[in-house]
């Protein structure tokens, strides 16, 4: 007789995605970040969800405005570890500036931008900037280790009139 049974989550799952450094690029690792995360279990308006969801943003978007070179794409990688809940986000660009994590202040109130960073200071667990193999760098954020989501308990969602 045949027995099935239940497969534990991997450990760690991983996704690697490039996109072109351009506002709609951007965009669209956002939204493929998030998709990504619902195939992994990980609910979208919960926590964690959200938090990768601005995580992503803001890097994408600096990949975008400031990484960008003629001709280069941005790389978004992204690994969940399913046993603390947590998201390791990398972005890859192949601009050789590369961001002061000890400065990541707020802009002006008056300023367009600036605050991208000082985002990602505030809602990352860590975060910080390394060096890629070839031209560029790589600029991450994970999240704080939270408890799993149940899969048995129902998720409530906030559902808000369009």
């Amino acid at each position: 007789m045949k027995t099935s049974q239940v497969q534990p989550p991997l450990a760690v799952r991983e996704f690697t995605h490039t996109f072109p450094t351009t506002r709609l690029g951007a965009s669209l690792a956002r939204r493929t970040a998030m998709s990504t995360l619902g195939d992994w279990g990980v609910p979208p308006g919960s926590p964690l969800s959200d938090t990768v969801a601005l995580l992503v943003a803001e890097l994408a978007a600096n990949a975008a405005r400031h990484g960008r070179v003629p001709g280069r794409n941005f790389e978004l990688r992204l690994l969940y570890e399913h046993a603390a809940n947590a998201v390791h986000v990398e972005v890859s660009d192949t601009h050789p500036r590369r961001p002061d994590p000890t400065t990541a202040t707020m802009a002006d109130p008056d300023a367009d931008g600036g605050r991208g960073l000082a985002l990602v200071e505030a809602i990352a667990h860590r975060w910080g900037v390394e060096d890629r193999t070839g031209p560029g760098k790589t600029v991450w954020a994970q999240t704080k280790p939270t408890d799993p989501p149940d899969p048995t308990r129902p998720q409530l969602h906030d559902h808000h009139p369009a």
